[in-house]
């Protein structure tokens, strides 16, 4: 049986995380075992698109709203892995909005290939993707059902663009325009509705 609270008091916070991958970045590295040209290209967008959304993003109005409701504390579980463009598109999103909760919530990041285990009961269509919200209650027990790994909508668009499209470099391309022109909102409607479930 999974120790959540293990696994959260274990885990990192927001800028161990961005520290750890600019770290191993730097010694042409990258979390994982998988230290190939293609992984450091990845790591080293995800990167700037990190930078790129922490510099950009404006919590909404709506979600401003929803974290100021929420009564209890809550601890937010993330899983993740420096190379993953999902990841670097959504968890500066999630660490706004532990920032904007005034201690209510709080956030830990652990890595997908470490904690296997934890990944395995939250596979999406029988995949490991990333990254995935645990919500854990104070005791740290799961609270509410898996958020991730990307918004719905574009989980949708995602599965017709495999269809179509062999290239998966070109996908890619596709995936992280629609995250460019959408600006974090379709993320920052799911969390809001996420957010509206907790007491």
């Amino acid at each position: 049986m999974l120790n959540y609270s293990n696994i959260f008091d274990n885990g990192m916070d927001y800028s161990s995380y961005r520290e750890l991958i600019n770290t191993l970045f730097l010694e042409n590295k990258t979390t994982g075992d998988d230290h190939s040209l293609g992984m450091l290209h990845y790591t080293k967008m995800n990167i700037q698109r990190m930078n790129r959304v922490e510099k950009t993003t404006v919590l909404n109005p709506d979600l401003l709203e929803a974290i100021s409701n929420v009564k209890a504390s809550y601890n937010f579980l993330v899983i993740s892995e420096g190379w993953c463009g999902d990841a670097a598109q959504i968890l500066p999103v999630i660490e706004k909005i532990v920032a904007a909760s005034n201690g209510k919530i709080s956030l830990k990041v652990v890595l997908r290939d470490k904690n296997l285990e934890l990944m395995d009961n939250y596979l999406t269509n029988g995949g490991r993707a990333i990254p995935v919200l645990l919500v854990l209650d104070e005791n740290k027990s799961p609270a509410l059902p898996k958020w991730g790994p990307r918004p719905q909508i574009l989980q949708t668009l995602l599965k017709q663009w495999k269809l179509e499209i062999e290239d998966a470099g070109l996908v890619a391309e596709q995936l992280h325009g629609w995250y460019a022109k959408d600006k974090t909102q379709a993320t920052q409607v799911e969390l809001t509705e996420l957010l509206g479930k907790l007491g």
